[in-house]
């Protein structure tokens, strides 16, 4: 593997200095011209190594193939990541820095701005000592989500072109853009990629495989009140900022983000807006049991509906949708791609865990778009945060598990 260790890390510190930022604001496809211009020099480089059916379509999507090595009918794989990075803090002019054999101990960022990547406040990165560390200069994210996992992804195609005693059969590999909003899969071509299944490689620590996300949905409350002159309020004011703190304490506070983990849903208080006169409330929910997700979705409209009861119909207004559901429904009927998965972890040294993703995932939408799509580790630690890092031997073993897999789609039964 060492024999395109440096490559691959060379070309991960190419990567993230382009400025792919996504805007949840924006109505193009995709939402920044730098995904684009990522977009475009990726498809050079994928050119210059020779893969076939390279497609770059004019929304952000690039596609391309290594075609199979093998004699046998074997099923059609690909891997997935995503070109953006996260509008929560910026991404451009990153400067990205390796420390070498990580000792232990803080590591600083930025002498002069005292910014500390600390070992108090980030004791996992104790798990990587003796490894070589990509972190920035503490003025922006690293973009390792997922800019590691084009890397990796990129890396084992080449070394699978490198070796070709590795059998393996038809391998598509895709780079989608504005993942990061939510909005990664909407326009992703399912037919023109034609695989039988998919893995998306932008996963956080070594051994990461989710194959379970939460059931997603929205709720807004638009309270409208009646505002009059204070003086004279008595009998005539409905003030919409205090029906909307009443929706608030409705909704039980220890079933928020901050009071779960794991399997647990929650009700997330998105925000509160307005004034007397009017007045809206925005909340998520998620949960990853499909039956509790929707007792959640009831429950938001029983108050909903106790509001009305208290104050009139007329008084709010909700708006609940759902957002994408849990990928389990579709990928629980092909375990295979799961196991397959773990055992090409434990042949590059990992140990597989399985964890599910307390969010969403463009492999959730995908998944119900017909393209099975399960999650993989690509390294990165503190996502969307100036203190965001990534291991390169971590990255190494995406590599190999990629190539792992590609390997041992022929021994499927």
């Amino acid at each position: 593997m060492s024999e395109i260790k440096d490559k691959m890390l060379q070309r991960f510190l190419k990567y993230v200095t382009f400025d792919t930022e996504s805007c949840d604001d924006a109505t193009t496809v995709p939402t920044t011209p730098g995904q684009m211009t990522f977009a475009q020099y990726l498809k050079e480089e994928l050119q210059s190594m020779g893969l076939a059916e390279i497609v770059l379509d004019d929304k952000g999507y690039l596609y391309a193939t290594l075609p199979s090595n093998s004699t046998k009918e074997l099923p059609v794989i690909g891997f997935i990541s995503h070109l953006d990075t996260s509008p929560d803090m910026s991404g451009r002019d990153v400067k990205p820095r390796v420390v070498h054999s990580y000792g232990g101990g803080n590591v600083v960022l930025d002498e002069k701005e005292d910014i500390i990547l600390s070992v108090n406040d980030f004791p996992e990165i104790l798990n990587y000592k003796g490894d070589d560390l990509v972190v920035t200069d503490g003025h922006t994210l690293l973009g390792a989500d997922d800019k590691a996992g084009i890397a990796e992804i990129v890396s084992a195609v080449e070394y699978l072109q490198a070796h070709p005693e590795i059998e393996h059969g038809k391998i598509r590999i895709a780079f989608n853009p504005d993942e990061e909003i939510g909005r990664g899969a909407h326009n992703f071509n399912v037919p023109l990629f034609g695989c039988d299944w998919a893995y998306t490689v932008d996963g956080s620590a070594e051994g990461e495989i989710e194959f379970e996300n939460f059931n997603a949905g929205s709720a807004s409350f638009a309270i409208q009140g009646c505002n009059v002159h204070p003086g004279y309020a008595k009998g005539k004011m409905l003030n919409a900022l205090r029906v909307a703190t009443e929706i608030v304490s409705s909704i039980p506070a220890t079933e928020s983000p901050e009071c779960t983990d794991g399997y647990q849903g929650f009700y997330h208080l998105m925000s509160i807006n307005g004034g007397v006169d009017s007045a809206e409330v925005s909340y998520i929910i998620r949960d990853h049991c499909r039956e509790t997700f929707e007792r959640r979705m009831a429950f938001i409209s029983k108050v909903a509906d106790g509001i009305k009861a208290k104050y009139g119909a007329g008084v709010v207004t909700l708006t609940l949708k759902e957002q994408y559901r849990n990928m389990r429904e579709q990928v629980e009927p092909k375990m295979y791609i799961i196991d397959l998965a773990k055992m090409a972890m434990v042949q590059a040294g990992v140990k597989p865990v399985v964890k599910p993703i307390r969010g969403g995932t463009d492999g959730a939408q995908l998944s119900f778009m017909g393209l099975p799509c399960p999650n993989l580790f690509a390294g990165g630690i503190n996502f969307h945060s100036r203190y965001e890092f990534v291991s390169v031997q971590v990255m190494e073993k995406a590599v190999m598990t990629i190539v792992n897999i590609a390997a041992m789609v022929k021994d499927l039964k």
